[in-house]
């Protein structure tokens, strides 16, 4: 099982191994890939830091405790119908974005977030209701 915050639930989506660090990368990586190969993989929804947070890197502000991302963290979790503390498979969260997120609502939701403007997941919530699933990273 993984402990996941919720905007960390569209950062998959758009993952496409980039990130913060070698070691952040790495962590992604391998989280991204176990859902994308098993999607039965439970899945607890955490307030704050998460396993993903465990490996940003410590270079300065640790933006994980910052108030704008625990708000974007309510507005992903309210939009799917989430709660803290929530423990349910990654298909189901699959599931929920089809019913719940299209993807220009990346644009509003995701708004203050440096990786919006790749414009990877806003792709990456199109593939999902396409029923793709998430995107294989080399």
């Amino acid at each position: 099982m993984y402990r996941l915050r919720g905007h960390h639930l569209f950062c998959l989506l758009g993952y496409r191994g980039m990130g913060y660090s070698k070691e952040y990368v790495e962590n992604m990586t391998k989280l991204h890939q176990t859902l994308r190969n098993d999607p039965e993989t439970w899945i607890q929804i955490v307030k704050g830091p998460d396993q993903l947070c465990e490996k940003y890197p410590n270079t300065g502000e640790y933006h994980c405790k910052d108030k704008t991302i625990y708000e974007r963290d309510a507005a992903i979790l309210e939009k799917m119908d989430l709660k803290i503390g929530q423990m349910l498979k990654w298909k189901d969260i699959e599931f929920r974005i089809r019913q719940h997120v299209v993807p220009t609502d990346i644009q509003t939701v995701c708004e203050s977030c440096s990786w919006r403007t790749y414009g990877v997941c806003e792709e990456g919530v199109q593939e999902m209701l396409d029923g793709k699933g998430l995107r294989k990273v080399e």
